[in-house]
């Protein structure tokens, strides 16, 4: 018997394929949920009688259900390691109290503040019952009334004592309300078929000795929000993510860690690769790892260096993407790198970047940043953020900040945190670019200008870390994966291991020098203060003239002395 997994339904919006059902075409409109209309009958319950009996009474009132339904697939050396299905509902209440100016949610200086910064999510009934969901909705409002009273009276009794703000925005923005009403996803898995894909699929790593840890997994997230608020807003949207991964590490002989992973993203199962794309992605994990298991480690350089597509995706997001998040405009703990340089140069003339959430697909990939309303139910929009190398805007929430007093759908979250300005969908354009072969020209000739013996590639990255705070200095690390040395004497281009990319960003920023024609997709999950969000970043090759790295880290343990279990050697 064939076990199946309902994860999701098709959007309106969205056209998806399966695989073994065929699709089931409609014309009706969305409803909206059980679940969406308990929210809002106890909204106007709870707005009524605390404006009546409250003191002071609440101004705004947000209810956010994270309804997400969930299967994980994973196998390992033919077998299976995990087979899970999982449904959730977590709600997050939200009550402010004061006026849009300020109110309980006005940042205390001098701690860290972490109950209000880090609030923690409420289950609720997966069932559409209607007064099991109400009940969690009552009890949650009038502890979060409560509460939400006592810090207003310590903002106020801070703002006597302390100097004054530099940036004395407003604590909330006034937003019009919005009204949407989508399908709600679900998805079925045919689990028995898959759980045999990825057996076979992950028994191809048992031929590699030197290969000591290693899976294939699927994954498929439909998760469907909803948003009501005292103002009037009404948001039912869903999403659904698939991800296809390889994982695998292996250890060299000076005891350094290393690790390769290959991930595929779609926003319906049709999306995902057929067999020869997913055993072509294993044989390339294993070839990487056996190479670099053999390659130099790498020394610190600065230099010049080109930042492939990838690379460069994720190199903006971190390096810059952050710094341009609204709420770090406003936080006096930030370091405000660009707060003060609207309408400054900050790029090269030649680089323009956005941010669009609306943007669906890109360089025949989907993209995991796409949304239709942010977390705090206004509708995502594009934002041209650099415009020929000139700031231009900020990524916004609904937390004001000089000069930039409204939202532009860009408050986002997990459920459990509260919602700040965030990176979508970062997307890098360049109106001069070069052939990739002349962007290796030009390293070359930056290197030889420079005296420098050899320049880098970076091929592939696995992601990075930024600070931005004023506490520590302003940084970022950015792990690469495969490094090549471009030799300015003809050699043969030399792979190495062990580099982590480092430096600050104004520096870094100030030293591209050209970029390349084809552009590249990153996606990934992004955490920060507001929790983890899928995000994707889009940025062409990226040539600097000087970029510099550190060794890794590596542990002193040795590389195991037996062959594993059950190895007879390589098939012939």
């Amino acid at each position: 018997m064939k076990r199946r997994v309902k994860t999701s339904i098709v959007c309106a919006f969205l056209l998806v394929f399966f695989c073994f059902w065929p699709q089931v075409s409609s014309s009706r409109q969305p409803e909206k949920s059980l679940l969406l209309k308990a929210m809002e009958e106890e909204m106007n319950r709870s707005m009524k009688g605390l404006s009546e009996k409250g003191s002071p009474p609440p101004y705004f009132i947000n209810y956010n259900v994270t309804e997400t339904l969930r299967a994980q697939i994973t196998a390992s050396y033919g077998a299976l390691r995990r087979s899970s299905t999982q449904d959730s509902r977590l709600l997050d209440v939200e009550v402010r109290v004061g006026d849009y100016q300020l109110d309980n949610t006005h940042r205390l200086r001098g701690g860290m503040d972490f109950m209000s910064r880090f609030p923690r999510p409420v289950p609720i009934a997966v069932e559409d019952d209607l007064d099991a969901i109400k009940s969690v909705l009552w009890l949650e409002t009038d502890k979060k009334y409560k509460a939400a009273m006592e810090r207003l009276i310590r903002v106020k009794t801070q703002k006597t004592v302390k100097v004054k703000e530099e940036d004395e925005s407003a604590d909330f923005s006034r937003e019009s309300p919005e009204k949407f009403i989508g399908q709600i996803f679900k998805i079925e898995l045919d689990v028995a078929i898959w759980e045999k894909k990825l057996k076979e699929y992950s028994a191809l790593f048992s031929s590699y000795p030197e290969i000591y840890v290693s899976s294939v997994s699927l994954s498929a997230d439909a998760t469907n929000k909803y948003l009501v608020n005292s103002e009037g807003t009404v948001i039912q949207q869903g999403l659904a993510h698939w991800r296809l991964g390889v994982m695998a590490s292996t250890k060299a002989e000076d005891g350094m860690d290393l690790y390769k992973y290959e991930s595929f993203d779609a926003r319906s199962l049709d999306g995902l690769p057929g067999e020869k794309k997913v055993k072509q992605a294993i044989e390339l994990v294993v070839k990487d790892l056996l190479a670099l298991r053999a390659a130099p480690v790498a020394e610190p350089y600065t230099g010049p260096a080109i930042l492939s597509g990838r690379a460069a995706g994720v190199f903006f997001h971190e390096i810059f993407g952050h710094r341009i998040e609204g709420h770090r405009q406003k936080s006096e703990e930030e370091g405000q790198t660009f707060t003060k340089k609207i309408n400054q140069l900050v790029l090269p003339d030649f680089i323009s970047v956005y941010d669009d959430p609306t943007q669906k697909r890109m360089e025949d990939e989907d993209l995991s940043g796409h949304y239709l309303y942010d977390d705090e139910g206004v509708k995502a929009q594009r934002v041209i953020i650099v415009e020929n190398g000139i700031l231009k805007n900020f990524l916004m929430s609904r937390s004001p900040v000089a000069g930039f007093e409204k939202s532009n759908g860009h408050g986002r979250k997990q459920a459990g945190y509260r919602a700040v300005g965030r990176q979508g969908n970062l997307i890098v354009e360049a109106s001069k670019a070069v052939p990739e072969e002349k962007l290796r020209e030009l390293l070359i000739e930056e290197c030889k200008k420079q005296d420098k013996p050899f320049g880098l590639i970076f091929k592939d990255i696995s992601g990075g870390f930024t600070f931005t705070g004023r506490q520590i200095p302003q940084s970022y690390a950015v792990r690469p994966i495969i490094v090549y040395r471009v030799f300015t004497d003809g050699r043969p281009d030399e792979l190495v291991r062990g580099a982590d990319l480092i430096g600050t960003p104004l520096v870094t920023f100030s030293k591209i020098l050209a970029c390349g024609e084809k552009r590249e997709v990153f996606n990934g999950t992004c955490g920060a203060e507001s929790g983890g969000v899928p995000v994707s970043a889009v940025a062409p090759s990226v040539l600097t003239a000087e970029i510099e790295i550190q060794k890794k880290e590596k542990s002193p343990d040795r590389p195991p002395l037996l062959p594993p279990p059950g190895y007879k050697g390589r098939k012939k």
